[in-house]
């Protein structure tokens, strides 16, 4: 175990980092640097000790629980050299046995819990060809050092600009659903505005304490229903968009980027399951979606994060939008793009009810009150493994990346540890949007159902780019 540093200054584990640190509910993300040439990692210790470390206290803390109970993070000394592993294959052997290495390697370590003895992170170095890159540098960080804004704010402060280091990344702007009426507040309309706000806030409350307690979803090809999920072996698929394409369908039917990308992983996620069991394309199947409660404005540095009362704090501060999957009789599979508009429609209306956002927050401070952390994470840990699927997405810079001089070619995280069968990471990247498949490993085939999303998205940009599709009229 790391020794203490004298003196240690020592900040409380916030409430979302408690429920996502413990027994009942245990969650890391992965994320896996692809690089065009092979990583030194010669540099390794070195940039860790003086670019990683650095950026924030918690990656050189653990979490205790003083004799009042309560967690706490604890500054140690730090052994970079327990946290860096570099794996040995097999030598000389061709891209396509590497891919199975990394497979099984990324199954590996998504099943395994990081040690609560040293800081919650590691970092993998696979200096082995794949079909993808040449090389592979995973983090493996715990959700309770932040969420997926701030370890992407940590990432890039450990990279550059590929084409000239001296210049900052930048990102893309975020398209919000916008009000098309302009300024028509008729008396009326905000009336109904008001009473749909709170019968949706209501619904929405309501159907969160069910979820976690008994409203389970179907049992289908994608989702087990079995307990334990979350300690089976998984299986990492993934699969890359053209950020172009996506906007042309956005620009032709007035909808946003998450609208395309959501409609286009329902829509492939409900062909997959009629193809396995007829019929359960219309089952009862909903999605978590997760929701950064931050206005974002692209990412700030570290040192503005951690400040108090920053207008984007490090942390975690998102929350969970319940999304009901549309159902194929209902979207028609013959009109790939009433996916999209459903997609839309849904998240729309559930942004609207934001409220019950701030509800189900508050429900869960006064559970952990009278119940502890662990109540609230029995909570949060129901409401996952009764839905189908969870997915979560992530805004990345618009220019390439390097990594001490090693050019990123490409990018993809999974969040680890929900007791899910199926869980999509999506982010964008230099003009790409990769989206990453964690699935449990002999129950859902990860191939196929990244066929069937790819096949999906063709169908959509197809119907979308023909003469006859008009934009959205909200």
């Amino acid at each position: 175990m790391e020794n203490f540093v004298q003196d240690a200054i020592s900040e409380p584990v916030s409430p979302a980092g408690q429920f996502l640190s413990n027994s009942v509910l245990s969650l890391s993300v992965i994320a896996v640097l692809e690089t065009e040439v092979p990583f030194d990692d010669s540099q390794a210790m070195y940039l860790l000790r003086t670019v990683f470390l650095p950026i924030n206290p918690r990656f050189s803390s653990i979490i205790v629980t003083n004799e009042d109970g309560e967690q706490r993070w604890k500054r140690v000394e730090v052994r970079v050299e327990d946290h860096v592993n570099v794996p040995v294959f097999p030598a000389g052997m061709s891209p396509e046995f590497y891919d199975k290495c990394l497979d099984d390697y990324l199954s590996k370590i998504a099943m395994e819990h990081l040690p609560q003895s040293r800081p919650l992170w590691e970092i993998h170095i696979i200096k082995y060809p794949t079909s993808h890159a040449a090389g592979n540098v995973i983090f493996k960080l715990h959700h309770s050092l932040g969420d997926g804004f701030s370890l992407m704010g940590a990432l890039l402060s450990c990279l550059q600009r590929a084409d000239n280091p001296s210049l900052p990344l930048t990102f893309p702007s975020v398209q919000l659903h916008a009000n098309k009426d302009g300024k028509n507040f008729s008396v009326r309309r905000t009336l109904h505005k008001f009473f749909s706000t709170v019968y949706n806030t209501a619904s929405d409350f309501s159907s969160s304490i069910l979820k976690s307690c008994s409203a389970e979803d179907d049992k289908t090809p994608i989702r087990s229903g079995q307990h334990g999920v979350e300690f089976l072996p998984v299986g990492i698929e993934t699969m890359t968009f053209s950020l172009d394409h996506i906007k042309q369908i956005k620009s032709k039917l007035g909808v946003t980027l998450n609208d395309v990308i959501t409609g286009t992983i329902f829509l492939g996620t409900r062909l997959y399951m009629e193809t396995l069991s007829p019929g359960s394309g219309s089952a009862n199947s909903s999605s978590l979606v997760l929701l950064n409660t931050r206005v974002f404005a692209g990412y700030k540095s570290i040192e503005e994060m951690v400040k108090p009362n920053a207008e984007l704090p490090w942390g975690n501060h998102f929350a969970f939008l319940n999304i009901t999957l549309p159902k194929l009789r209902d979207a028609g599979a013959e009109n790939p793009l009433q996916f999209v508009f459903k997609a839309r429609q849904i998240i729309k209306r559930k942004r609207m009810s934001s409220f019950a956002v701030y509800l189900t927050a508050k429900y869960l401070q006064l559970v952990s009150k009278f119940r502890g952390a662990q109540g609230a994470s029995k909570y949060i840990h129901g409401t996952m493994m009764n839905t189908s699927m969870g997915i979560t997405n992530v805004i990345g810079p618009i220019e390439q990346m390097a990594l001490a001089s090693h050019p990123v070619k490409g990018l993809y995280f999974v969040v680890t540890g929900a007791p899910q069968s199926l869980v999509v990471g999506v982010i964008s990247y230099a003009g790409k949007l990769r989206v990453a498949l964690l699935v449990e490993k002999d129950f859902i085939d990860p191939r196929k159902l990244k066929s069937h999303i790819e096949h999906a998205f063709d169908l959509i940009f197809k119907a979308a780019c023909s003469s006859e599709t008009s934009p959205l009229a909200n």
